[in-house]
């Protein structure tokens, strides 16, 4: 038995779909501005870092400083940090000019095929001079206020754990 329509949609009907939203992303307690960050995951894994502001976008803006452990300023989510009970100073640093945008690659021209087997001539990645400016400013501020070599040591130390190490035991 087949259940007769009084009324059947028409083929050039638009249906519209309930599209996802993002929503505002959640301030991390933990990862305040001048806290001491464990890197979890990525190029950088192991490498403790200053946790500078949290971006729009959700992400935080993080910094080695370059001179001491060799992370540049860049963003990170913060699911792929740890926080530990380490504060440094931010005072003198500005932080004005870090934004979502500061982050955004330039656009570079495709390589031609030629390009992918000779590797001689293809374009090379380059840091741009504001990025380069950026840096030594965030750095700078950041190590006249790191006056405590212990600090230092701990920030150019990577985080290991050894087979003996209980992760849930220690306190960061």
């Amino acid at each position: 038995m087949v259940k007769k329509y009084e009324w059947y949609p028409t083929d050039d009907e638009k249906k519209t779909f309930k599209r996802h939203t993002p929503k505002a992303p959640k301030e991390r307690k933990s990862a305040q501005p001048g806290q001491v960050l464990i890197l979890l995951a990525g190029r950088f894994r192991g490498k403790r870092v200053i946790c500078l502001k949290q971006l729009k976008s959700g992400l935080l803006a993080v910094t080695g400083p370059y001179k001491v452990n060799g992370v540049p300023v860049k963003r990170v989510h913060h699911a792929y940090t740890l926080s530990t009970s380490t504060k440094v100073d931010l005072k003198g640093v500005k932080l004005d000019s870090i934004n979502d945008d500061t982050f955004k690659k330039e656009k570079v021209a495709k390589a031609a095929k030629t390009h992918k087997f000779l590797a001689a001539d293809a374009p090379k990645n380059t840091t741009s001079d504001a990025r380069k400016k950026l840096q030594k400013d965030v750095d700078g501020a950041i190590m006249k206020n790191l006056k405590d070599k212990l600090v230092k040591k701990y920030l150019g130390a990577r985080f290991t754990l050894t087979k003996n190490d209980a992760p849930h035991e220690l306190k960061f």
